[in-house]
């Protein structure tokens, strides 16, 4: 018989990867555990959990107590195998998340540009200081993923455009990874957003969905088949240019070095800022904010019912156009409009859709907490940590 010596090689692999996984998403385990439910013998389950451990990566962090007999050992992934760092990027300041391979936060720094235009020197700062925060070194990073508005190209992996963000340009991705010493991902960060949600939040048992965005800017991230479609050139999400009844078009959307291109017309124009603060004073409600002024009108209860419903008919019309082509069945409103309006808002944006639209999808508010663009970009580099460790 020929004989195959990368077989038990490769099986040793698989039982390892099986173990780690089931142990982060299941763990503390007894040995016996792991077998169960892994399907693996006592002895291979014995044998797999000497040499994750022997690899310093598996260690007992108590015991059960059972029946008759000694109390068994409970095995838990080290957390200090691994860290990571993810990072949300906007105009006025940059908060860096170092957390371990359980995915547990370990420190969270937010660091302000301060004058400095160049993205490698925020970005390092706020990297460095989260690690220093945290107590760990920046060679013990083994991920890190950065959030940013604009397009990013799938291609090379730098941003292509951010009307925020003017300092991010072609080269940047190279630059922070040459800074870094190690392999950096930039991500859009509405899309991170999604990823946070789909992990743990309202669209956790939906493999195809879109997240609305609304907030200081209007975004969309789309998640078909449990996978981020970004488009070939990055820009599928990029709702804000919509053309939409009544209102003018951009007269010019393209970027051309030294001037940024035009936002007004398409929808962003009517759920802008401007527009809806506008909006809400026409109907008595002030504040600095957008969202402030969606609070108020929340906490109105009838009186704020006709803000609500037009702002939610604005909405509708995206929501409608992003429906009848992608049919995603669920439809997830996040950024602080979204947030300050909460099922009021979206139930109305669901009601409204139904009216001007032949699919009816379910339209709810973000269940995430905190800051979801963090949290995606974590989750993101915790994704590529994990497989280098394991197959390591």
């Amino acid at each position: 018989m020929e004989r195959r010596p990368g077989v038990p090689r490769l099986l040793r692999e698989i039982n390892d990867r099986a173990a780690l996984e089931l142990l982060l998403s299941s763990g503390p385990l007894t040995r016996g555990q792991i077998g169960e439910m892994t399907g693996l013998s006592k002895v291979t389950a014995s044998q797999t959990l000497a040499r994750l451990e022997d690899r310093g990566l598996v260690e007992v962090v108590g015991e059960l107590a059972g029946g008759r007999g000694p109390n068994a050992a409970l095995y838990a992934v080290v957390a200090s195998s691994a860290y990571v760092a993810g990072l949300d990027v906007g105009p006025e300041s940059v908060t860096t998340a170092v957390a371990d391979i359980h995915g547990d936060i370990v420190a969270e720094v937010t660091v302000t540009p301060d004058g400095h235009e160049d993205p490698v020197a925020v970005v390092h700062s706020g990297v460095v200081k989260a690690c220093r925060s945290a107590k760990v070194s920046l060679a013990k990073l083994r991920g890190v993923v950065i959030g940013t508005p604009g397009v990013v190209d799938p291609r090379s992996g730098d941003v292509r455009f951010s009307f925020d963000l003017p300092g991010w340009h072609e080269g940047i991705h190279e630059a922070l990874a040459r800074d870094l010493r190690r392999e950096v991902v930039i991500e859009n960060d509405v899309n991170l957003a999604a990823v946070a949600e789909y992990a743990g939040g309202a669209a956790r048992e939906a493999d195809d969905f879109v997240l609305v965005w609304v907030g200081r800017g209007l975004g969309l991230a789309v998640m078909l088949g449990g996978r981020l479609h970004r488009g070939r050139s990055g820009s599928a999400g990029e709702i804000g240019y919509l053309p939409v009844p009544g209102v003018p078009l951009a007269e010019d959307v393209r970027a051309i070095p030294g001037r940024l291109p035009s936002l007004a017309g398409g929808l962003q124009s009517l759920v802008s800022v401007e527009a809806v603060t506008e909006l809400a004073e026409t109907y008595g409600f002030t504040g600095s904010r957008q969202a402030e002024c969606v609070a108020a009108a929340v906490k109105a209860g009838p009186e704020g019912e006709p803000l609500l419903d037009e702002i939610a008919a604005r909405l509708a019309l995206g929501v409608a156009s992003v429906c009848v082509v992608l049919d995603p069945g669920l439809v997830v409103l996040g950024g602080d409009v979204s947030r300050a309006g909460g099922t009021a808002l979206s139930s109305r944006v669901e009601e409204a859709v139904a009216r001007i639209c032949p699919i009816r999808p379910q339209v709810v508010p973000s269940e995430q907490t905190g800051n979801p663009v963090l949290r995606g970009a974590v989750l993101a580099a915790l994704e590529r940590a994990r497989e280098e460790v394991f197959s390591s």
